[in-house]
């Protein structure tokens, strides 16, 4: 058996044939064309689907289903993308226009943060786990939680946008238009603005300064770790405030849910236990469990880009469990 997952992105649309071991056995992946049309998008992703299919000589028939993770408010019941500012669509009856393009193929629809989420469950990092939450630090914060076994994402399928709970009250301005989200301080965007700002007061001469040359648009989300590495206070002081804001949203979430793990994935993990380490004593001394005998067990995502497309091919699975 084989499965099919669509990555739908800001920046390009991927797909991945997925073999029944969980890997991907063929990809294929093209710009994605926005701003456009609803019916050029959905021409778009049939043309890379059938792609990635050629590339593992098969045919829509070998395939169960399409799954599609794609970023906004995506309501799974009726196929329709209800929101998504990326994208600039709204009310986008994706599924329905999808299906008529496979000739009535069976289409599953999820946001792509969920998609994520699933595929760590099913094949990565939260595998085994009876509840577990992922998290992405990256432009923004993406969340996908797993509750017995099956995405939750609420009533209204707007649920697990984690990233917009306040952990700064009247904090920095968020792109969704509330103050001091945690997106808005625990991102990768986050910490370059937390980098930038303590970069004013810094002297010159200092490593934080003399990686980026001396620009500070140059800043990305490696600098202050590097800084800190070259032996510079700022440097320092930059990571230490940027791992206290990511471990009191990470806490919040464990104090809530209490998964049986947390991943965490995004290129910021990159800088592994330098990242992990302190975020979990941060997480073991301040949670409202400190004393249970099961505690979550915080790790490091193990999918990386390919979460998405493993999750998205693997939905159908859900209605299986």
């Amino acid at each position: 058996m084989y499965y099919l997952g669509v990555d739908v992105g800001g920046t390009n649309i991927a797909v991945g044939i997925v073999d029944e071991n969980n890997a991907i056995v063929a990809k294929a992946s093209q710009k994605t064309p926005v701003p456009c049309s609803e019916e050029a998008f959905c021409d778009k992703i049939v043309e890379v689907c059938h792609e990635a299919l050629g590339k593992a000589n098969l045919t829509l028939d070998d395939v169960p289903w399409v799954g599609i993770g794609c970023p906004g408010t995506v309501n799974r019941a009726t196929g329709i993308i209800e929101f998504s500012n990326n994208l600039y669509f709204k009310n986008f009856k994706l599924r329905e226009m999808i299906a008529e393009r496979t000739n009535g193929k069976l289409v599953i629809l999820e946001n792509d943060a969920n998609a994520a989420a699933y595929g760590e469950y099913q094949a990565g990092a939260l595998a085994g786990a009876d509840n577990a939450i992922a998290i992405t630090l990256g432009t923004g914060i993406g969340g996908g939680i797993i509750i017995n076994h099956k995405i939750y994402s609420g009533s209204n399928f707007a649920g697990g946008e984690l990233g917009h709970t306040v952990i700064v009250v009247d904090g920095r301005p968020c792109t969704c238009g509330r103050l001091g989200c945690w997106e808005a301080y625990g991102s990768a965007t986050g910490l370059i603005k937390t980098t930038k700002a303590h970069m004013e007061n810094a002297p010159k001469d200092s490593a934080v300064w003399t990686i980026v040359g001396g620009d500070i648009d140059k800043v990305n989300g490696r600098t202050a770790f590097d800084a800190m590495r070259a032996g510079d206070p700022v440097g320092k002081a930059i990571v230490d405030e940027y791992i206290k804001y990511l471990s009191v949203g990470l806490i919040d979430m464990v104090n809530i849910f209490q998964p049986d793990i947390l991943c965490i994935g995004g290129g910021i993990c990159n800088e592994g236990e330098t990242l992990l380490a302190p975020v979990r004593k941060y997480i073991d001394d301040q949670q409202y469990a400190m004393n249970s005998t099961k505690k979550t067990k915080i790790v490091r995502a193990q999918l990386g880009n390919d979460a998405g497309i493993i999750g998205a091919a693997l939905l159908g699975k859900q209605e299986e469990e």
